[in-house]
């Protein structure tokens, strides 16, 4: 690949979002629309990228500091665009941040979907001619009503690009449009920008009239035209947002389906990226794995043999072993520390499982149980609600309706140990740091604040008191 440089535009301020978030930012995926392009990049191997900000520039330019973004692999640059005055603007703002050796590419902060491979065949496509050519990625649209018609000679030459405000009837019945997205010597690119002029309806100063000077000039001017009218699609609306999440998550689904994943309803299925982490999401499904209906997985989850999630579960950064069940309405998440869940295992319905929760194989954990920062060894249950957090508990544990680990003192936390074959009653506290002995039995009610011996009863409670034929306070007539 020879050298590329990267410009993405990220100046507009999108009105018709209706919203104070600069558009670039509204996410896609659970991703800001921004970091899908800056991640698009990265996998070219660009030399440098240069980020054109304008409206919310700040904001915009801070989001680009998250893991998602994997800048590391190139220089990235920022210029702001003030005032915004089209396209072609944007572009001579950042021309002087680039070296004049290499293929520049310029991309839409707002067109998030646009596959790698397709970007390397559109250099291939500029560097193909002697001293390079002008490349612009095309696509046919059924409707193509705002966009940029692809104008060709009686041979199927590219001679131009005019604006849908700007085109003739005649030209607006062109079904081929630009994309927004073209690869361009950068030699060239820099004496074309020095040419623009506004002289058009809008008083602004387009990009796509470098095409007219390319012809002028002799250069060729190639239309690398794809199908696949997701990758270019642009976001300018919350409809337009929902509609491209609709159809990438469907897209998705369906590979998944075609991999032997059982999805029982896939318009109603929800494959994320994870931001806090800059994990990307990936869905990795074994043999025979079923997932019921309005489930969202984030980041990177692993689902074994047989597996079966059902309704309304949310799941990040987690790996679920063979022949675990997660019932209806669970909330998983991983985090960076992750989640593990063994074979077998059996969660929910309505549990949470946080980070650095490890499930051995056969555990049962119950409605409204929570556990966090905990191991459970095989065959431990916490059927109902329960709170284990900064536990390690051993195999054969059965942990009762509403016990807790306080691991908590206002300032650290600390640590409980159950070993195995321990028997907690209903309505525990395990004061940490504390052990209790393998075999024990803690009765229901109890608060325990000290280590338990292996094999023993212990019951903590207060003395009862009943008091006969007691009144309770009346209530006071108002005045």
């Amino acid at each position: 690949m020879p050298t590329i440089d990267i410009i993405i535009m990220a100046a507009g301020k999108g009105t018709r979002m209706k919203s104070s978030r600069p558009k670039v930012l509204h996410r896609l995926a659970g991703r800001p629309l921004l970091q899908h392009v800056l991640g698009t990049a990265a996998q070219l191997q660009p030399r440098s990228a240069v980020v054109v900000t304008g409206h919310g520039a700040i904001e915009v330019e801070a989001s680009c500091a998250v893991p998602a973004t994997a800048t590391a692999t190139f220089d990235l640059k920022f210029v702001r665009q003030e005032p915004q005055l089209g396209t072609g603007h944007a572009v001579q703002q950042a021309a002087p941040l680039l070296a004049g050796d290499g293929t520049v590419v310029v991309l839409s902060g707002d067109v998030p979907l646009t596959q790698p491979e397709t970007l390397r065949a559109l250099v291939a496509a500029a560097q193909a001619a002697p001293g390079g050519a002008l490349a612009l990625l095309t696509v046919a649209l059924a409707d193509p009503s705002g966009y940029g018609r692809i104008v060709r000679d009686s041979a199927g030459a590219v001679q131009g690009i005019v604006e849908h405000k700007d085109a003739s009837e005649a030209q607006r019945a062109i079904t081929e449009i630009y994309s927004g997205i073209m690869a361009v010597p950068a030699h060239r690119l820099k004496g074309w920008l020095a040419r623009l002029n506004n002289h058009n309806a809008q008083g602004e100063y387009y990009l796509t009239d470098i095409v007219a000077m390319a012809v002028q000039d002799g250069v060729p001017v190639l239309g690398h035209c794809i199908t696949d009218a997701l990758q270019v699609a642009g976001i300018n609306s919350p409809l337009q947002l929902a509609q491209l999440e609709r159809a990438h998550q469907l897209r998705q689904a369906h590979a998944l389906m075609e991999q032997g994943t059982r999805l029982a309803d896939p318009a109603r299925f929800d494959l994320r990226d994870d931001v806090r982490s800059g994990v990307r999401g990936q869905l990795v499904c074994a043999g025979d794995v079923e997932i019921d209906v309005g489930c969202i997985f984030t980041g990177h989850v692993e689902l074994g043999q047989g597996v079966h999630i059902g309704a309304y579960c949310c799941i990040a950064n987690a790996r679920i072993a063979a022949g675990a069940v997660v019932h209806p309405y669970t909330h998983i998440d991983g985090e960076v520390a992750g989640v593990s869940v063994g074979e077998g295992a059996l969660i929910g319905p309505f549990a949470r499982l946080r980070p650095g929760a490890q499930l051995g194989r056969e555990v049962h954990i119950g409605n409204f149980v929570e556990v966090k920062n905990s191991s459970l060894a095989d065959g431990a249950k916490a059927n109902h609600l329960a709170y284990l957090g900064d536990a390690t508990v051993g195999e054969r544990v059965n942990y009762g309706a509403g016990s807790i680990t306080a691991n908590y003192d206002g300032a650290n936390k600390h640590r409980t140990v159950i070993e195995s074959d321990v028997h907690i009653g209903s309505n525990c506290v395990l004061v940490a740091p504390i052990t209790i002995g393998a075999g024990g039995t803690v009765g229901g009610g109890s608060t325990l604040t000290k280590d338990t011996a292996p094999g023993a009863l212990s019951v903590s409670r207060g003395k009862p008191i009943s008091i006969a034929q007691w009144q309770r306070p009346a209530k006071q007539p108002k005045a």
